[in-house]
C-alpha cells in the first residue's frame, strides 16, 4: 500500500523533498481508501525515519546508500570515549529538522492531520547503536556504570524531543512501527534484549523503559529480535497497552495467550498463518489487532468483511 503512490524514496537529508511529497500524496490515498475499505486504519502523515537519528545527533556517521535504509556507525569503543559523550542542543541535530517537517507536511495537508511517531527505540537499543557492539556487551558486565551514563544522556535528549513533540502535535499520534493509533502515550523498539538475558534486561532496560511510560502515561512496544526469553519481563512493564512480535508463526501462536491479560496484542506473522486460523484460534478475551496483507482491492474487502463478520456478527 505505502509504494502505490510512487515508490518511497529511502529517508536520506538529499531526497528530503521527495519524501514530503510522497508523504502528502499517501495521506490523500488513505482519505480517498476510506470510502470502499470498513476497516480501522486513521489516515496520517508519513515522516518516517530510520534507526539512525539519535545516535547521529550524538556523532554518529551514517552510512547510507541509493538501495537500503541509512544506519548509525559507531562513535565510541570504551568507557573512556564514553566519557567525553556530551549531550547535544537539541536545535542543531537533525532531530530538530524533523519537528520542523512535521510542521511543513500539516501545513500541506491539515492542521489536525495525525502524524506517524519518528523511529524511537529504548535509549539502551541508541546506547548500542553509538557504542560499538564488538565492545558494548562485554562492557554491559564489566564497566555498567559507564553504559548507564552514556544511557543517560540518549534519555535526556529523547526526552527533550519527544516533550516537545507531544506539545506541537498533540498526545496523539500513529505508531513508528506498526502505524496503530495512541491516544496517549509512548511507542518505541525494544530489539537488543534478544542479546541478553532477563537478569541484564531487568538491569539495563525495564527501569528506562518504565521511566518513559510513567512519564507519558503508557508504552507500546515493538520487538523483533529472537526474545522469547523476555517475555516475563515485556509483561512487567509499567502501563504496557500494546505490543508487537515479528516472529514466526510457531512464535506468535504461543505470544497470544501469553500475553492475553497483560495488554493488546498487533503481532506479524507469515502468510502460512492466515487470518481465518487467527479468527478461530485467538485466545479468549484476548484483545488482538489484526493486520494481514492483501494484494488487491478485492482482496482487502474480503478481509475486511470476514473479520467484520466475526467482530460484529
Amino acid at each position: 500500500d505505502d509504494d502505490v503512490t510512487g515508490s518511497r524514496p529511502w529517508p536520506n537529508p538529499d531526497r528530503m523533498d521527495q519524501r514530503l511529497d510522497w508523504a502528502v500524496k499517501k495521506y490523500h490515498r488513505q482519505i480517498s481508501k476510506m470510502a470502499w475499505l470498513q476497516d480501522d486504519r486513521i489516515p496520517f502523515l508519513d515522516l518516517y525515519t530510520g534507526t539512525e537519528i539519535f545516535a547521529e545527533s550524538f556523532g554518529c556517521e551514517v552510512h547510507r546508500t541509493d538501495n537500503n535504509m541509512p544506519f548509525a556507525l559507531p562513535l565510541i569503543n570504551d568507557s573512556k570515549q564514553a566519557a567525553h559523550i556530551r549531550i547535544p542542543e537539541l536545535e542543531q541535530t537533525p532531530l530538530y529538522d524533523l519537528i520542523e517537517k512535521a510542521r511543513f507536511l500539516r501545513q500541506q495537508t491539515d492542521k489536525n492531520a495525525l502524524l506517524r511517531l519518528v523511529d524511537i527505540q529504548t535509549p539502551m537499543d541508541i546506547t548500542a547503536l553509538i557504542w560499538d557492539k564488538n565492545s558494548f556487551y562485554i562492557a554491559m558486565l564489566e564497566e555498567p556504570e559507564a553504559i548507564k551514563e552514556v544511557n543517560r544522556k540518549v534519555q535526556t535528549l529523547m526526552v527533550e524531543f519527544l516533550d516537545i513533540w507531544f506539545e506541537q502535535f498533540g498526545s496523539d499520534y500513529i505508531a513508528h512501527y506498526p502505524d496503530y493509533y495512541m491516544p496517549s502515550g509512548l511507542t518505541l523498539s525494544i530489539d537488543e534484549i534478544g542479546a541478553v538475558s532477563p537478569e541484564m534486561f531487568a538491569e539495563f532496560f525495564l527501569p528506562e523503559v518504565n521511566a518513559l511510560s510513567e512519564r507519558y502515561g503508557s508504552l507500546g512496544v515493538h520487538c523483533c529480535a529472537h526474545a522469547k526469553h523476555q517475555w516475563q519481563g515485556l509483561s512487567e512493564i509499567v502501563n504496557l497497552k500494546i505490543i508487537n512480535l515479528v516472529q514466526p508463526d510457531t512464535v506468535i501462536k504461543k505470544a497470544y495467550p501469553y500475553f492475553a491479560k497483560t495488554c493488546c496484542q498487533m503481532h506479524q506473522w507469515h502468510d502460512t498463518l492466515p487470518v481465518d486460523y487467527m479468527l478461530n484460534h485467538l485466545p479468549e478475551k484476548a484483545h488482538v489487532v489484526l493486520n494481514p496483507p492483501a494484494h488487491s482491492r478485492y482482496e482487502a474487502e474480503a478481509l475486511c468483511d470476514a473479520v467484520n463478520q466475526v467482530r460484529f456478527g
